[in-house]
Parts: C-alpha cells; sequence; structure tokens
C-alpha cells in the first residue's frame, strides 16, 4: 500500500494473491488493506489538501507530464504485466498504456485552462466575479478490465483540479495499479496527495471511503449494483460521485452501410478485451436486407481469432477474468438457444490442454435473438455477439433504446439523415457513426440512466472535481 508518499510494507499482515486468469498461476502478493489502512490513507490525503491545491496549476501540469512521460517509459513493462495479470493481448495493453497517458498529458494541459468569469451586475456599485476550486479529498475506486487508463482517467483530472486522492484499485489487477502509481509518484508530487489501499474483499475499505466525512467526492468505474450502492450511501452525506457503471450497447446496420465493413468493425468492437468492455455492443441489428451478408463475415472472422494468454505473440482473444464470468455467459448462450438462437460460431468453453487452466471461452456468434432472451435483457462481458435482423416497418430507436442503460451505440450507415436521426433519438452518451471507438481523452465519456452520473474526459472531467465560488463585489 502507499499512503503519505512511502510503499508500506507489512511482512506480518495478511495478504492476497494477484492470479493469472489464463492459467491460474500467482502472480505476486499484496498487502490485505483493512478499514484503518483506508482511515490512515484519507488522514494523508487530507493533511496535504491546503498545501496542494494552493500550488501552481503549472506546477501540477509539470507533474502530470513528468508522469506521462514515465508511463510512457515503462509501457513495454507494464503491458507485459497487465496481459498476465487482467488477460488482453500485448497490442491492447500497449493500446491501453498509451491511453492511460494520454489523460495525464490532457489534464496537465486543462489544469492551466481552470477559468473563472466576471458577470455584469443591475447594481452599478457591484461586480460579480466566479472562481474554481478543488473540491477536496477523492476517493477512485477503478476496475479490473482496463486497469492502468482507468487510473488515469481519474487520477489525471482530479490532480490537475488540486485535489488529493485515495484510490482503491480492483483486487484482481493490483499489481497494475502499484506499477502505475510507481510511475506517477517518480515525480517531484508532494507526500500524501496520492494514495493507494489494496484489499481482497473491498466492503470494509469501500465503507470507509464512501461515509468518512473529509472525502469530499467519490469516483467510481464498476457495476451497476455496487454503483447504487455507492451512490445511495453518498446521497446520505450530499457528497459529489461520479459513476461510470454497465452497459447494453446497441449496433445498428442500416441496408444502405457496407456489410462487410459493418461486421469487421462489429468484431472489433465486440471482441475488444474478450467482450470485458462497458461499450462493447451487446445486441447487434442488421437490417434483413444485408443480414446474411454481415452474419457471414463476422462469423468467419470471429472462427479465426485466436485465444490463448495475452503474452503470446498471436494471441488476439484472452481469458476473461474468473470462473464467474464463464459462467455467465455459458448461462446467456443456453438460454438463448434453448430459446430458439442459432449458434453460427462458438458457444463453448475452450477447454484444449493449455488452456485448461484459465478461464476461456470460444468467441461466438449468435443470430435469431429476440427479446425474450437473457442476452437480450443482460449485459454480457464476454465474447458473444448476439445478431438480430429487423425491417423497415421496425421502430429500430424504440428496439435500441430498450434498455435501462445509456452508455454506447453504434450506426453503421452512409445517410446524413439517419445520421442526424441516430444522434438525435439514441438515449445514449456515446454514439459512435461508422466508427467503433468514439473515445479519447479529449471527449467526454459517460452514459445516463443505469450507466451512471457524470462525465470522464474532455473539459467536462475536470469539472467533476471543482467547486464554483461565486464572488459579490462592492465598489
Amino acid at each position: 500500500m502507499y499512503i503519505d508518499g512511502c510503499w508500506e510494507q507489512f511482512p506480518d499482515r495478511q495478504h492476497f494473491v494477484s492470479v493469472n486468469p489464463a492459467n491460474g498461476q500467482a502472480l505476486g502478493s499484496l498487502p490485505d488493506g483493512t478499514a484503518e489502512d483506508a482511515v490512515r490513507a484519507i488522514d494523508a490525503a487530507a493533511a496535504s489538501l491546503q498545501s496542494w491545491s494552493a500550488t501552481s496549476p503549472y506546477f501540477r501540469a509539470d507533474i502530470l507530464q513528468k508522469a506521462a512521460a514515465n508511463v510512457t517509459r515503462e509501457r513495454e513493462t507494464i503491458a507485459e504485466l497487465m496481459s498476465l495479470e487482467q488477460g488482453k493481448p500485448l497490442k491492447a495493453a500497449r493500446n491501453e498504456i498509451n491511453y492511460a497517458a494520454d489523460f495525464l498529458r490532457w489534464y496537465a494541459e486543462e489544469a492551466k485552462r481552470i477559468y473563472g468569469r466576471t458577470i455584469p451586475s443591475a447594481r452599478a456599485d457591484q461586480r460579480f466575479l466566479t472562481v474554481q476550486a478543488a473540491v477536496g479529498v477523492v476517493a477512485a475506486i477503478t476496475p479490473w478490465n482496463y486497469p492502468v487508463s482507468m487510473i488515469t482517467r481519474k487520477l489525471a483530472p482530479a490532480l490537475a483540479a488540486g485535489c488529493t486522492i485515495v484510490l482503491k484499485p480492483a483486487e484482481s489487477t493490483p499489481l497494475c495499479a502499484k506499477a502505475m502509481i510507481d510511475a506517477i509518484t517518480d515525480t517531484p508530487i508532494p507526500d500524501g496527495v496520492v494514495n493507494m489501499i489494496t484489499c481482497s474483499q473491498p466492503a470494509a475499505v469501500g465503507e470507509i471511503l464512501v461515509t468518512d466525512p473529509r472525502v469530499a467526492k467519490i469516483t467510481f468505474t464498476g457495476s451497476t449494483a455496487v454503483g447504487r450502492h455507492i451512490a445511495a450511501q453518498a446521497g446520505q452525506a450530499l457528497k459529489r460521485v461520479s459513476l461510470e457503471l454497465g452497459g447494453h450497447a446497441p449496433f445498428i446496420v442500416y441496408d444502405d452501410a457496407d456489410p462487410v465493413h459493418a461486421a469487421k468493425g462489429a468484431a472489433l468492437v465486440k471482441f475488444l478485451n474478450t467482450g470485458q468492455a462497458c461499450i462493447s455492443p451487446n445486441r447487434i441489428f442488421v437490417h434483413e436486407n444485408i443480414h446474411d451478408e454481415f452474419v457471414s463475415t463476422l462469423a468467419a472472422r470471429t472462427s479465426k481469432l485466436q485465444a490463448g494468454s495475452g503474452i503470446e505473440p498471436d494471441v488476439t482473444v484472452g481469458p476473461l477474468i474468473n470462473e464467474a464470468a464463464i459462467q455467465k455467459v455459458e448461462n446467456q448462450v443456453n438460454d438463448a438457444v434453448s430459446k430458439g438462437a442459432v449458434l453460427q460460431t462458438g458457444g463453448f468453453r475452450l477447454d484444449e490442454p493449455h488452456l485448461s487452466d484459465g478461464h476461456f471461452f470460444a468467441p461466438t456468434v449468435l443470430t435469431g435473438i429476440t427479446d425474450s432472451m437473457l442476452i437480450y435483457r443482460e449485459e454480457t462481458f464476454g465474447p458473444v455477439a448476439a445478431v438480430m435482423s429487423f425491417n423497415d416497418d421496425d421502430d429500430i430507436y424504440a428496439l435500441a433504446n430498450d434498455t435501462h442503460y445509456g452508455l454506447a451505440a453504434y450506426v453503421y450507415t452512409q445517410s446524413l439523415q439517419r445520421s442526424y436521426e441516430a444522434m438525435e433519438k439514441l438515449k445514449f452518451g456515446i454514439i459512435g457513426i461508422n466508427d467503433i471507438n468514439p473515445t479519447s481523452a479529449a471527449a467526454p465519456f459517460g452514459g445516463t440512466g443505469d450507466s451512471g452520473l457524470g462525465r470522464e474526459g474532455g473539459m467536462e472531467g475536470i469539472s467533476e472535481y471543482l467547486e464554483t465560488k461565486t464572488v459579490g463585489l462592492s465598489i
């Protein structure tokens, strides 16, 4: 654990083991943090808040730039660790580290652009000003599926705004978090500004982070169920909350789209991170006129994906994170097939000798999906593409919006009119039109409904860590 500028060693303390999901082998052990450790981390963050928030934005920007350089310098080392601990292929891990560094660089610049304004008054002897101030101590709880970039997406804007932070990384990927904190704190950042607690059972630590009165804001990425719990607790104390939760993205392919091009895009984003991405498409709607060509292309590309440990050079799909993830995917596939879905490829657990100790599921394509199936309603978080056809008589936007989630949606069309209709009618926070990667450090990321509250990234991201003060000045 990293508290008040020091890596703390606990030889007599209980530790927990980080495991490679590709083979079940232990990668390392870390101290199992307690509620008392969380209190000490908050102590350090609270003690350093006043001095850190009073530093020059240019000083904070310089630290973030140095942190970005450190992360970039250690890219190969961290990428290999991520492939081992989280499972994603090395190429994808490298891309994530670049993305993580982008947040540090972006918010290094945004630190210098925390502007106030002047407002005219009805009184001749009065002037109004607004100034921006750091919200205070931040508790950041990050997920395992993007164990590096989700840290910087929260930490960078918080530090740029002048906040101090306590990080609680996912219990499945603590070694990735440790590597990132090493890189970020190998800068002139003062002690106590950044702190990290590792633990195997997050409930007790999370309870302290959410309820301690010195924590002014909680930022969380994870499941909707946990997000609701955090929001309810934080609401009792009127704390600021940012929540990036689950998704159930529709992927709409109109008949004027190139079905081969659309299918290639669908395969890339569906099987990204083995389907373990909140923006992964869960319901693929294809116009009946091009349905068969789309499916044949998608199934052919899916069947060629190579599963294995992410560290191996030819692997394109890694393991799922744990056994529960495998069981959820199996349950959805079996339910869909029992209700009439057609299995085009995949549909089974991979148990070849070199995969049998890991959590591998064959990349899968299902057609004939209906709204009676679990996969139509539930987020899959696994490598299963669920395809259904539609025609001109269907209200495709009603079908796409038929979910409580509202994170991402995708549309393939050559029509400018349909593009604008999609932007206006789809009730999702992120919409990709002929684009499977509508994300960037410079662009706001977030959803509506059960997909969360607030935005991360872009200029909107730093505003989540700032309070506006209004000053009335009589002259």
